[in-house]
């Protein structure tokens, strides 16, 4: 199965650069804890493709509504700036 995401490099609030990955997808389950290995699992394989991720987040509709799971720092961000562009996929 192809997942995509986006890979975005921006400038923290400190200045230095924060490398994220956005991941569309979401657990089957939908509890924190599937959803927490899911997004431990894609970050994994998207580090082992040679992307470097230092915060990570799933990206999905739920009852109609764009919502994030992930790094609390990114959720926030993208809660404010909405969802990116797909950038990538990744074989699952």
């Amino acid at each position: 199965m192809k997942i995509n995401f986006a890979h975005i490099r921006e400038r923290s609030t400190t200045g230095d650069w924060i490398d994220f990955a956005v991941f569309d997808a979401h657990s089957t389950v939908d509890t924190a804890s599937a959803n927490a290995e899911l997004l431990a699992q894609l970050t994994a394989k998207a580090r082992a493709a040679g992307y470097k991720v230092d915060q990570s987040a799933l990206a999905f509709d739920e009852y109609g509504h764009l919502k994030f799971y992930g790094s609390k720092n990114l959720v926030d961000y993208l809660s404010h700036k909405g969802l990116p562009k797909w950038t990538h996929c990744i074989d699952t």
